[in-house]
């Protein structure tokens, strides 16, 4: 039996049964989703299932729901913006929005065709929640700025904080299934009702012709069948224990390392998340060390692992690049237990005094 830690949630959560179980059924839909005899409809039908497990999560129409092979996809929609079309990305927010950043221009030009605003709802790496932009005069105000268009990365924040797309306002949310303990390589585009895009991926006119190419029958059961184990949990209040064994472990480490500083702890923030940042001790080190005890953690987004750099966000947040590069994540699930907790504390509390005891 392994006695390995798993405190990596927000990089990917383990696979749950119930996701696991509708996949292997769906193995046995032999139709192409696509086809109209027997087999195709039982095919579509898992799809369609799932559509709506997906929505009634991000609490959309089920319409609005355009399966992808993950969020990174989804943001492609970014790459469809009209000649000429500002895109606005909020400074902490995920790399699969800054890579579409064409014009990233804080003052937007009035005569412009328009704008849109691209943002996290939840950091990954901090935890931290951020607000909804306000609304003024039918455009989203982002700082001097003005976006006609807002779109929202609930990747983190999806399952664990309440979010409804419909009150969001939102054009635009991305989504990935394995942060919910779905499949890797299944996500999705919510697209509001009504809105025109460009095709994510062309060919035989698939999801409403917004991505073409045969649907993932399997990874969308799977991602169906997490969905609707997080919105039971979160209807629950499974993650307000969560929260509370967080607050628990920080107040430890806290105690005994005092020079840490355990960033966005007075911000609302994700209630699985820790970022701790210690002054001098590279990040990449503890993940290190950590691993050689049995933990599992990271040093940042797992969608930037091998590129051994200070954080971007702990940088746009105003740390420096040698206080940026000495942060670590802890992230934690329903199925993390104060044992758990209390062992990975215990050895990374002696990790740091050995390591002040170097630096003394």
């Amino acid at each position: 039996m392994s006695t390995r830690v798993y405190l990596d949630w927000n990089a990917t959560a383990p696979l749950r049964a119930e996701a696991r179980a509708a996949m292997l059924a769906a193995f046995d839909a032999v139709g192409n989703p696509s086809s109209v005899h027997a087999e195709g409809r039982a095919a579509r039908a898992l799809v369609e299932r799932a559509r709506e497990d997906v929505a009634a999560l991000v609490g959309c129409l089920s319409r609005e729901v355009v399966f992808t092979s993950g969020a990174t996809e989804a943001a492609g929609v970014l790459g469809a913006c009209p000649e000429g079309h500002g895109l606005l990305v909020e400074e902490t927010a995920h790399d699969a929005l800054w890579s579409h950043a064409r014009i990233v221009d804080r003052v937007a030009r009035p005569e412009g065709p328009g704008h849109t605003l691209a943002m996290g709802l939840a950091n990954g790496e901090t935890g931290i929640v951020s607000p909804l932009p306000e609304k003024d005069d039918g455009q989203w105000v982002f700082g001097r700025a003005r976006a006609q268009r807002l779109l929202l990365d609930v990747t983190q924040a999806v399952g664990r904080v309440p979010f409804a797309f419909g009150w969001s306002g939102a054009d635009f949310a991305l989504l990935s299934a394995h942060k919910i303990g779905g499949p890797k390589g299944v996500g999705a585009l919510i697209v509001r009702d009504g809105a025109e895009i460009a095709a994510l991926q062309t060919g035989g006119g698939q999801e409403m012709g917004r991505r073409s190419g045969t649907e993932n029958v399997v990874g969308i059961a799977g991602f169906g069948a997490a969905a609707r184990a997080a919105l039971a949990e979160l209807d629950a209040g499974v993650w307000d224990a969560v929260a509370e064994r967080r607050d628990g472990f920080e107040a430890r480490i806290a105690a005994a390392a005092p020079n840490t500083i355990c960033v966005g702890k007075d911000a609302r923030r994700l209630p699985n998340t820790s970022c701790l940042l210690t002054p001098g001790w590279k990040g990449e080190t503890q993940v290190m060390q950590m691993d050689l005890a049995g933990f599992a953690i990271s040093a940042g987004s797992a969608c930037s692992s091998g590129k051994v750099r200070a954080s971007r966000v702990l940088q746009a947040m105003g740390y420096d690049a040698v206080s940026a590069a000495s942060a670590i994540r802890v992230s934690i699930g329903p199925a993390t237990t104060d044992d758990e907790i209390e062992r990975f504390a215990a050895a990374w509390i002696a990790a740091a005094d050995r390591h002040a005891a170097r630096a003394a």
